[in-house]
């Protein structure tokens, strides 16, 4: 097999298995509800798995303002700060905002750019080390001063960093919190 299906098999999994495991089973509607204390809701784990995507994949890797600057208004974030839905912990008043009908599209057309650029990337591009804490900063308006965090972690990393991490690794593993919220909300189709 050859890398680039690899990576692209990995990542278009992703949406097929959110398909089926989650959206399948979960109605639109009952995205924001939380199962249990302490847990994030359908809608924060698309949100932040989206955006990560987004800022990772188009800012840092493609050198392109992210889709979320343009999607802000249709997802009722416009108030929003630049930083907001980043952080692992939901927040509640983004959550509460976030028209869920313009989410889905948001992370589909996220989804659908990274695997556009994965298509006619050159695999040697995998190996730059682009300039994420500048990227993101110009091009996003999310600053070192909002999320150290993020920018330290994504500081000195590989393009195929971004790729392995932001557009498949962090997204898998939210979504196995999106198939528990599913099973506890009792929505499972076993």
């Amino acid at each position: 097999m050859e890398l680039r299906e690899w990576i692209k098999g990995e990542h278009d999994g992703l949406r097929t298995r959110f398909g089926q495991s989650v959206a399948a089973h979960v109605p639109v509607s009952r995205w924001r509800e939380r199962a249990g204390a302490g847990g994030s809701s359908i809608a924060w784990l698309v949100l932040h798995t989206a955006w990560h995507e987004d800022l990772a994949m188009r800012a840092v890797v493609q050198a392109e303002a992210p889709l979320m600057t343009a999607w802000r208004p249709d997802l009722g974030l416009g108030n929003v700060a630049p930083a907001g839905g980043l952080g692992e912990a939901e927040q509640d008043d983004i959550t509460a905002a976030v028209d869920l009908e313009a989410l889905g599209a948001y992370a589909n057309t996220v989804h659908d750019g990274t695997s556009a650029w994965l298509d006619g990337a050159e695999l040697t591009a995998l190996d730059a080390v682009p300039a994420a804490g500048a990227r993101i900063a110009d091009l996003a308006d999310v600053t070192a001063d909002a999320v150290p965090w993020l920018h330290a972690m994504w500081d000195g990393k590989p393009t195929a960093w971004f790729v392995q991490w932001e557009a498949v690794g962090h997204v898998q593993g939210h979504l196995g919190e999106m198939i528990s919220v599913r099973s506890r909300l009792g929505l499972s189709p076993f």
